[in-house]
């Protein structure tokens, strides 16, 4: 990918080869809050409640919290007990969010989110794909951008 690691244009890239509609990329500073650092197809009226997240809320939280990848299948009906009630807004149904870890695995430097509009499950393959594109943005973070 030619765009700068990070950068809305860069997860528009992914965005584009899971074919969704929306997309984000939260960093943290201090292993317990995410700050948004891009998003892409986010309904302005969520942005207040995505910009700041604490890890173990949310999609992205629970991802961080668990160190694991976090699917939602259908947003619209199932939030899982994971997702706000505020998540339905977005229009996603299918969801997926992977940590982003440092280079050493010890810590959880942010995530990186995708979601389709309609009802979708992201296969094991998928989900390796999307936490290789984490790997690319920790490395990218560590090496100072």
């Amino acid at each position: 990918m030619s765009a700068e690691i990070g950068s809305e244009e860069w997860l528009g890239s992914v965005m584009a080869e899971f074919g969704c509609q929306t997309g984000t990329i939260h960093r943290s500073a201090d292993g317990e809050w995410l700050e948004l650092q891009a998003s892409i197809g986010v309904p302005e009226a969520l942005m207040p409640v995505i910009s700041r997240i604490p890890f173990g809320k949310g999609i992205a939280g629970a991802a961080a919290a668990s160190r694991e990848p976090v699917e939602l299948c259908n947003l619209q009906q199932d939030l899982g007990g994971v997702a706000k009630e505020g998540a339905r807004q977005t229009k996603v149904s299918g969801s997926l969010a992977v940590p982003v870890f440092s280079a050493d695995g010890g810590r959880v430097l942010g995530t990186l989110g995708i979601g389709k509009v309609e009802p979708y499950e992201f296969s094991g393959a998928e989900k390796g794909v999307l936490a290789s594109h984490a790997v690319e943005l920790g490395s990218h973070w560590e090496s100072g951008h």
